[in-house]
């Protein structure tokens, strides 16, 4: 693992707890010489986590589409800044650049994004880890709605297991480390159908 996607909010929220997290999560891929990649942004939690990270010294690699750019909402001072035409451009090239995905609290386009790379996940399409880390207990709904999928038959107990959960950064990015995706030979159940 070289590189980790952080998926994260443009806002910062209104729990000062959760721009402190960013800043750590920043900071401890910076010292296990992990790159970040993300959105590209200088605000909110994205803003916090990059310059956390390069404050700390470690490369990120920003992906922000033209269209967010020219709102000057890009961060200034990254390793690399990748502008993209569009959001699906911007998926697609923060795929490409990571190793594993890692969702900080955000809101409705943090969410697609996860769910975009779970369901890539789920497909067979990468083995690459993916995980929340539940601030707070932010993603607690989140984490009881995939459960209650399984339960009612629409998520695969192996495939819920793409999921990660941490509450801290070190032992999401350990978990990372261990991570074995499951062997699934088919996504849905033929009887299920």
């Amino acid at each position: 693992m070289k590189r980790v996607c952080v998926f994260c909010g443009s806002s910062s929220g209104i729990n000062g707890v959760y721009v402190a997290i960013a800043q750590e999560v920043g900071r401890a891929l910076a010292r296990r010489g992990l790159g970040l990649v993300y959105g590209g942004g200088s605000v909110g939690l994205m803003g916090a986590v990059a310059s956390a990270a390069l404050e700390a010294g470690g490369e990120v690699d920003g992906v922000i589409p033209r269209v967010l750019l020219a709102r000057e909402l890009g961060h200034g001072g990254l390793t690399r800044q990748h502008v993209v035409g569009s959001m699906h451009e911007r998926k697609a090239k923060m795929a490409e650049l990571s190793d594993a995905f890692l969702a900080l609290p955000g809101g409705m386009g943090t969410l697609e994004e996860l769910s975009e790379i779970l369901t890539w996940a789920q497909l067979g399409l990468h083995a690459k880890p993916c995980g929340l880390l539940d601030v707070a207990g932010y993603y607690r709904p989140l984490i009881s709605y995939f459960d209650h999928a399984v339960s009612e038959g629409f998520l695969r107990p192996e495939h819920r297991r793409l999921i990660l959960v941490g509450e801290e950064p070190r032992a999401l990015l350990d978990a990372f480390d261990h991570f074995e995706p499951p062997h699934v030979r088919k996504w849905i159940d033929p009887e299920t159908t």
